[in-house]
């Protein structure tokens, strides 16, 4: 079984491998020596590299008190979530999967070795607890791959004591640069060992940036393809409307991948980010016909769809369960009989083991694994229609109006509709057109600035009323499911009947709510 651990650290180097007078550090009492371990640690990545590119890393090691197979995902600069798995002659199955979304169909094999000797120290307080570790390694680094190569050189780590204060390592990097000590130029021990081994025919990790981790050639930039007429600036930004949607779908992209390990791990929130991005990449690809060719990305949207509802199974469940909890726990005791509480656990307890391994599923399933593929084609080789090399204001601004006006004849019709099962689902409709036109507006804040901003917000508001009132539809329908379970079980079904009131009462005000909102809206929006 593996396990996660989060560790924040610091690397350095010196042209004196000597360390400074450390008890001089503020909040250090004594500076124990640990002895010096020998460690050797194999890393394995695809032939592309494309852990690395997205400074992932993978490795087996031997030596030391962790020595097994380790999982390193970048969380901020200096943090890494490590997950570790015990030693095994070939790499785990549970490791494997959450790199699957970067390595796909791909071997990994190893590439580099690293064989390090590593003088410990502990950083002590008064009361003989562990405030960080400091290691001088001396470290020799073999290419496997390629014609191979070999470097050695001596670093400094500081890594910070579990649960400890990210401010005490600011100390301690003020007391080494005073010594001469500088911050380390490389990232990693793997990333230093890949530049310095690297030979002409060894591919240089990164060189082919995300669009190598998809298993397809070098991305072409968006702004080289043809009929993309438009050059970025020096600095990469976008220029054209095609590259300020082509940046939304490749943030929506990483997304994908980067998140499919955390949905995997069941980290709250997970699931509903990944779904979220399926959305934003289905309605860009919708929205914005006029730039990206919609025979080409239509096979995509149809997989994206499909993935949004697997996704939803998980996902609309928790909210429910999230919904249904908080409003029993805000009940009087004496409208509470019969084990409520605990009928609602269980159920929730049970759809959500169902969903999240069926899940997993799905996320190992080929037809995922070619979604993205194709996502990766498309941007390596984007295809533009003719407004793709124009200025965005005037595309992009007219992609969202154009998304807006279908909202607004959704909004318009529901409103004339009476209350009821009619003007829930029309309702339903006008909030995904909600989001439709919110993710439109988003994609175009780069290049239209507070106005897109502004109607961003707008439907972000929008959205919310709209979402508690179809939640309230959705809570109703499982509230009578759980009465009927509970009254065929001989219990009362009478806080069923309270907690449906009470969602019914919350539609009738979001729908109360709705006329002067919408008019708000729709008055002042800014395209």
């Amino acid at each position: 079984m593996a396990d996660t651990k989060r560790e924040i650290e610091r690397k350095y180097e010196s042209d004196d491998a000597a360390l400074p007078d450390l008890t001089r550090v503020p909040g250090v009492a004594s500076v124990r020596g640990r002895g010096v371990t020998h460690l050797d640690a194999t890393y394995h990545d695809t032939a592309d590299q494309r852990l690395a590119a997205a400074s992932v890393t993978l490795r087996r090691r031997t030596g030391g008190a962790d020595a097994g197979w380790h999982l390193k995902f970048p969380v901020a600069p200096g943090v890494r979530d490590e997950i570790r798995a015990p030693l095994s002659d070939t790499l785990p199955d549970e490791l494997a999967a959450l790199v699957r979304s970067r390595v796909r169909d791909r071997e990994l094999r190893p590439v580099v070795r690293l064989r390090s000797d590593r003088d410990v120290r502990h950083l002590l307080d008064e009361q003989d607890r562990l405030l960080a570790e400091v290691s001088v390694d001396t470290v020799h680094a073999e290419r496997l791959t390629g014609e191979g190569g070999e470097a050695h050189w001596t670093e400094i780590e500081v890594e910070l004591a579990d649960d400890g204060d990210p401010a005490f390592l600011d100390k301690v990097e003020k007391r080494l640069r005073k010594a001469g000590v500088r911050p380390s130029s490389s990232s990693s021990k793997l990333a230093r060992a890949l530049a310095e081994t690297r030979t002409e025919t060894a591919p240089a990790a990164g060189s082919s940036a995300r669009e190598a981790a998809a298993g397809t050639p070098p991305a072409t930039a968006p702004e080289a393809a043809p009929g993309h007429k438009h050059r970025p600036r020096p600095d990469g930004a976008p220029v054209t409307a095609g590259d300020h949607v082509l940046a939304y779908v490749r943030a929506q992209r990483d997304a994908l991948v980067e998140l499919d390990p955390a949905v995997r791990q069941d980290v709250p929130d997970a699931v509903h980010r990944m779904r979220v991005a399926t959305r934003r990449l289905r309605s860009t690809f919708r929205s914005f016909r006029s730039v990206l060719d919609r025979a080409a990305t239509g096979p995509a949207a149809a997989d994206l769809k499909w993935l949004a509802a697997e996704l939803g199974k998980d996902r609309d469940q928790e909210v429910l369960a999230e919904r249904l909890t908080q409003a029993l726990g805000r009940l009087p005791d004496d409208q509470v009989t019969g084990p409520v509480a605990e009928r609602l656990a269980a159920w929730s307890e049970a759809r959500h083991k169902g969903a999240h391994h069926e899940l997993v599923a799905i996320l190992d399933s080929r037809r995922h694994l070619s979604l993205l593929d194709t996502l990766d084609a498309l941007l390596a080789d984007p295809p533009l229609r003719k407004k793709a090399a124009a200025r965005p204001d005037k595309v992009l601004a007219k992609a969202v109006a154009k998304d807006f006006g279908k909202l607004a004849r959704l909004v318009e019709h529901a409103l004339e509709l009476a209350p009821g099962p009619e003007r829930d689902t029309a309702l339903h409709e006008a909030r995904k057109k909600t989001k439709r036109t919110r993710y439109a507006a988003e994609a175009a804040v780069p290049a239209l600035g507070e106005p897109a901003e502004e109607a961003v917000r707008d439907m972000k508001s929008l959205q919310g009323l709209l979402g508690d009132h179809q939640d309230s539809v959705m809570a109703r329908r499982t509230l009578r499911e759980l009465a009927a379970v509970a009254h065929a079980a001989g219990e009362s079904d009478f806080t069923y009947g309270v907690l449906y009131a009470g969602e019914a009462h919350r539609a009738r005000v979001a729908e109360e709510a709705l006329p002067e909102a919408w008019s708000s809206i729709s008055r002042a929006f800014p395209f």
